[in-house]
């Protein structure tokens, strides 16, 4: 990383040069923004910046901009802060306007007598690493980054320049483990072991609030200060903003300073658990002054994420190999689903599935495919770590009687500390859920089961999550690709189930599910990776005149088997037709395309009917 970008590594610098030049000139703020925007659009200039995503908190430099891929898990209410305020020089007494944007602490000495005092108002985002990330998109993401010794040989300097006194106050800031205890760095980054419906205990400090269990990274405060109304809840973002690890957070958090109270008194109205949720240890829990924020639409590091030129050439490009990569990945995953070509065909369909639009309150686009007929045993775990190897963002849930009745899945509002406590189904779009109903074992599911079986069945029907405020429920729309793997038909909705036919069977399937694993080329699976993401972001019509001759053919279907063939029946064919024809890279449905899928599912009515003339009880 270039030493000579002052940008970089000295922003509060550069935004003070600039504040002083503005002889109090308000328009001094949107050139910030406008000078910080220009610098990221030079080439590679955000790979240059550091990422709190890939390196670790102690290795940063304070008040350096960093860089944070994430998704918004909580909306704090607005705050105030001295935007422009003055301090009394102690050995001149002269005043001296100073810039409070951007910074967490104001400077000692602060005249709260001054006319000149300006109070503005921002927003605090509580930010999280994106729920089940693949290990191979962190792994891409970490090596096209900056290396973790590159940037320690560029911050030694740095931490030589700290005060002592500083140093001190960052260590009586941290937080204390009991002796003995060797596994305090892992419960820093770490979320609970568990998400339970038990009462959350906001008081810890190791709470992150990370919506899986077990997930690891670091947790942000993000500081915003415009545009505050074109953020949502569950946005997934890669913020720019300057890193605050500020030992004096700490102090502050627990002795509130005199001239905050005087500009919001109600901090002080603040409970015990509020003030540690809104404002844990910044060596636990950094600040991010936000200067950019750019919207991610999907967070595959092999292609690029945002809309831009170079994505249209490089999709452009990768159109040509669409067809052929499709094959390849048919022939790989027709081994993986243990012979079955069919159900290869179907889970392709389902994984470049996505919600492209809403009518009313029905999703257009969404495909939650059940997969039944999985062998017992360790099968579905090992097809769930083959998926995860192909798609950037997932999670297995695992549906046994323990699981259900344990896990918090809806996130709910704890109105004592003033935070949405997160929950499983609070996840990024385009995340892979696997439903692993083959583990759903004889009992009785409690209350806290059956809301759970309820917010799965609304997230598959209308692909959105019911949040529990207590007294109200509100509804916040999402886009997962739900897939679900069951012994016999799901107890659960789906769009299309297709009954599992194997054509071998292996006498040891964990060894043979690794060998076709392993046999794969990394070139091949990221060629499938990208594949998986650009079949997405296609777009799609239908012609007037291939309109006309689907509806002519569905009325001839009704004709001839008026009983069999619904309304339904023909969205679900059209939903398989604009997937098959994405799947090849042909963003309009042509006859053949149309026929193609009649075809296909026609195959899949005919093993479904079959299947359930041999089990003659499921419904």
């Amino acid at each position: 990383m270039p030493s000579s970008h002052d940008w970089i590594n000295n922003p509060l610098g550069v935004i003070e040069t600039m504040f002083a030049q503005s002889n109090s000139n308000p328009e001094w703020e949107a050139k910030v923004l406008e000078y910080f925007k220009g610098q990221l659009k030079e080439k590679e200039a955000q790979s240059w910046v550091p990422s709190l995503n890939d390196v670790p908190l102690h290795y940063l430099k304070p008040n350096s901009l960093v860089k944070f891929r994430c998704l918004v898990q909580d909306m704090f209410d607005p705050e105030f802060y001295m935007g422009v305020y003055e301090t009394v020089d102690p050995s001149t007494k002269a005043n001296v306007l100073r810039c409070g944007k951007y910074k967490d602490v104001t400077e000692c000495g602060v005249d709260l007598n001054s006319r000149n005092t300006v109070t503005a108002e921002r927003q605090t985002f509580y930010c999280v690493p994106i729920p089940g990330e693949s290990p191979w998109a962190k792994e891409i993401s970490f090596l096209s980054a900056v290396t973790v010794q590159e940037l320690a040989d560029a911050l030694v300097q740095v931490w030589e320049e700290i005060p002592q006194e500083t140093i001190r106050h960052l260590i009586r800031s941290m937080p204390r483990e009991p002796h003995g205890n060797g596994d305090s760095k892992r419960q820093e980054t770490e979320a609970p072991s568990s998400q339970t419906t038990a009462p959350s205990d906001c008081s810890s400090h190791l709470d992150l609030n990370f919506p899986l269990p077990g997930e690891r990274g670091p947790a942000c405060l993000v500081k915003v200060y415009e545009e505050l109304d074109s953020f949502k809840l569950n946005d997934t973002l890669e913020v720019y903003g300057i890193l605050s690890v500020n030992p004096v957070l700490a102090v502050l958090s627990e002795e509130k300073d005199p001239s905050s109270l005087l500009l919001d008194p109600t901090e002080s109205m603040e409970t015990p658990e509020e003030q540690r949720a809104h404002d844990p240890p910044a060596s636990l829990v950094p600040r991010l002054h936000l200067l950019y924020a750019r919207p991610l639409q999907h967070n595959n590091p092999l292609l690029p994420s945002a809309p831009t030129e170079d994505q249209s050439a490089f999709v452009s490009s990768f159109l040509v190999e669409m067809a052929s990569v499709r094959a390849e990945l048919l022939a790989y995953l027709t081994h993986v689903l243990l012979g079955d070509g069919l159900a290869a065909e179907y889970l392709i369909l389902h994984l470049i599935s996505n919600v492209y639009t809403r009518r009313d309150v029905l999703p257009l686009g969404k495909f939650t495919l059940n997969l039944s007929g999985c062998p017992l045993n360790s099968y579905t775990e090992r097809l769930y770590q083959i998926i995860q190897q192909l798609v950037p963002c997932s999670y297995r849930l695992s549906m046994s009687l323990h699981t259900m009745n344990s896990l918090r899945l809806v996130p709910k509002k704890d109105y004592v500390a003033n935070r949405l406590v997160s929950g499983a189904l609070q996840l990024a779009r385009n995340t892979s859920l696997f439903l692993d109903e083959t583990q759903l074992e004889q009992g009785q599911l409690d209350s806290s089961g059956v809301r759970n079986i309820t917010a799965l069945g609304n997230l598959i029907s209308w692909q959105k999550v019911d949040y529990d405020f207590s007294y109200h429920q509100m509804e916040f729309p999402c886009n997962i690709n739900v897939l679900v793997t069951s012994e016999g038909r799901s107890l659960l909705p789906s769009d299309c189930q297709v009954p599992l036919q194997p054509q071998v069977t292996p006498p040891n399937m964990e060894e043979y599910l690794t060998t076709i694993h392993m046999a794969q080329l990394t070139s091949q699976i990221n060629k499938f990776r990208v594949y998986l993401s650009v079949a997405r972001t296609l777009d799609y019509s239908i012609s007037d005149e291939v309109t006309k001759a689907v509806e002519d053919d569905f009325v001839d279907m009704r004709k001839d088997d008026p009983q069999r063939v619904t309304a339904e029946d023909l969205h679900r064919m059209l939903v398989v037709a604009r997937l098959l024809s994405l799947s090849l890279g042909q963003t309009t449905l042509s006859r053949d395309g149309w026929m193609r899928a009649k075809h296909i599912d026609l195959l899949r009515r005919s093993r479904t009917e079959q299947q359930k003339s041999l089990n003659g009880n499921e419904p």
